[in-house]
């Protein structure tokens, strides 16, 4: 699937509540492409932690249209969809070069990818397991990609092991 098509414009369309799939399956029954970056978020329920694929922005998603056929109102109509964002009585573009990064860090099916490059002394934010949003600062990288990081956890630092794939910058 190529988003980078002649004539098209990308723009937001919020989503109802949880209805992120429903909203994208039925744009692309119209034919619409659309974009929705996606990452692991690690949940704790009942005393059990579990990771599911949620909205990397909840509520939204991205739409490409080709303004030379018009039809940007059907988005507003498709099911799951509640608004196209408009500032004014038309829906403003998205600017293609935030589209264009956002896709370089995202796989095929809109996965985010872990950054590739970390370095001791950043701060990173845990995203899977039992440290889960916790940001911890990372002391340094092993070979085989596991992240060092140190933790404050109840007045002390803690060193803990984690893979690349449990951090996110920032």
């Amino acid at each position: 699937m190529s988003y980078h098509d002649r004539g098209a414009t990308w723009f937001l369309a919020q989503f109802k509540p949880n209805s992120h799939n429903i909203a994208e399956r039925n744009l692309a029954r119209q034919g619409l492409r659309t974009f929705l970056p996606r990452q692991e978020e690690t949940r704790r329920a009942r005393g059990k932690f579990f990771t599911q694929l949620r909205p990397l922005f909840p509520g939204y998603i991205f739409v490409a249209l080709d303004m030379l056929r018009g039809g940007w109102r059907v988005v507003n109509s498709t099911y799951g969809i509640t608004r196209l964002v408009s500032l004014g009585k038309e829906p403003t573009p998205v600017p293609l070069d935030l589209i264009s990064q956002l896709m370089l860090r995202c796989d095929r099916d809109g996965m985010l990818m872990p950054p590739k490059l970390l370095n001791p002394g950043e701060q990173v934010t845990l995203t899977k397991g039992p440290f889960a949003d916790f940001v911890a600062t990372i002391e340094c990288i092993a070979p085989d990609r596991r992240v060092w990081v140190l933790l404050e956890l109840m007045g002390a630092q803690i060193r803990v092991a984690v893979s690349s794939e449990q951090v996110r910058a920032g």
